[in-house]
């Protein structure tokens, strides 16, 4: 196990008497494609960034490899554990593709375009010019160039039509099961939800019954 949600709660300073997640414990391995899926307001993006070391807890913990985030830090957790994928690409507008996968931390960036099959000639070209699908796999490119075994990702086909969703998620699996990377994803789609090896269900900031998507 990689990853750990121990006994969490997470209430908003502004609004402590309600908890947006309430007494949560779910863990992750490596080599697995997990999905977060829930109503909107249940919880599900409160505990990505948990998971991420974008936020802490209100009570709880949340562990990597066995020892508490907040041992060494919210920012090495970020720096070292964990690379984002978010529905919007955040990719720098003025910068060519291949640019764009450099910032993820590699020198070869060629190689991950290939595997997330972006053709050749759109590598030097700006970003921009690609289309939705096109931006969102140099997303996951990018967030692959990272040496972290975790990637996140907050509703990454959000933006996309249904065909370049599924292959989005195909994607995302292949980043697990080939790379042995522990991949979540947070989706309000149950079918893309259902690509997943593992469904963790949120309901009123608990942990529900994956067997029976709401």
């Amino acid at each position: 196990m990689i990853l750990e949600v121990k006994n969490v709660e997470y209430a908003y300073k502004s609004q402590k008497e309600r908890k947006v997640l309430d007494n949560i414990s779910v863990q992750f391995e490596e080599k697995k494609l997990y999905s977060i899926i829930g109503a909107s307001g249940a919880g599900k993006t409160t505990l990505l960034s948990l998971l991420a070391g974008l936020d802490k807890p209100t009570k709880g913990t949340v562990l990597y490899e066995g020892e508490d985030i907040l041992a060494k830090g919210l920012d090495y957790h970020r720096k070292n554990h964990v690379s984002l994928v978010f529905q919007e690409y955040n990719l720098i507008d003025y910068l060519t593709t291949e640019e764009n996968v450099k910032l993820g931390g590699t020198d070869r960036p060629e190689e991950l375009l290939s595997k997330v099959n972006i053709p050749k000639e759109a590598w030097k070209r700006n970003v921009m010019k690609l289309s939705g699908g096109q931006q969102q796999r140099v997303a996951i490119a990018r967030a692959l160039a990272s040496k972290a075994k975790v990637l996140l990702a907050d509703e990454p086909t959000g933006n996309l039509d249904e065909e370049t969703a599924a292959g989005i998620m195909e994607l995302l699996k292949g980043t697990a099961h080939e790379l042995g990377k522990c991949v979540i994803v947070v989706t309000h789609s149950k079918s893309l939800a259902n690509e997943a090896d593992e469904i963790v269900q949120i309901a009123k900031g608990m942990i529900a019954d994956p067997g029976h998507l709401v």
